[in-house]
């Protein structure tokens, strides 16, 4: 009888603290590090995950499309690292990603901490690049997105901002 008793607690525990475990983690997905361009597609597209994180330059001859609403500790945020960093959030290593372009759907989206290589096409407002470097051309495809556009610490723009609109 005690061991019938202790089976139904275990899985009535079971069902309860299970539903609840998930409920917690829905606002919260992990980190995308791609090695290999389906990778890098899958991780920007729509299915992906809020941030993308690179270990390493990568070249890609696919144009890139970064799209989606994603949420970091419940704010709307994207964002693409191409840095390593310590335990105190220092950057210790930044990474260059090359394609012919990206495209960027997903509002609140930032390219922090490396190198772009490529044209960037902003169809999103508040796109932001912090600590960044574009080798090459940013197009704005509305006046919002270029009037919600942020540049900061130490961005380096090497081509022009062009307005699409």
């Amino acid at each position: 009888m005690k061991f019938k008793t202790l089976g139904i607690l275990l899985i009535v525990s079971v069902l309860v603290l299970v539903p609840a475990a998930v409920s917690a983690q829905d606002t919260v997905s992990s980190a995308s590090q791609p090695t290999n361009d389906d990778q890098l597609v899958k991780a920007l597209g729509e299915d992906g995950t809020w941030i993308i994180i690179f270990n390493e330059d990568y070249s890609t001859d696919k144009e890139l499309v970064m799209e989606g609403e994603f949420k970091n500790r419940d704010e709307v945020d994207r964002k693409l690292a191409l840095y390593a960093s310590d335990s105190d959030h220092n950057v210790t290593e930044r990474y260059t990603l090359e394609a012919p372009k990206i495209t960027v759907k997903s509002p609140q989206a930032r390219f922090q901490n490396g190198t772009f290589v490529g044209d960037v096409y902003v169809e999103s407002n508040n796109f932001a690049l912090n600590g960044f470097t574009v080798d090459g051309d940013i197009y704005f495809e509305t006046k919002e997105a270029k009037a919600t556009f942020t540049i900061n610490g130490g961005t380096e723009i090497t081509g022009d901002l062009i307005n699409n609109f």
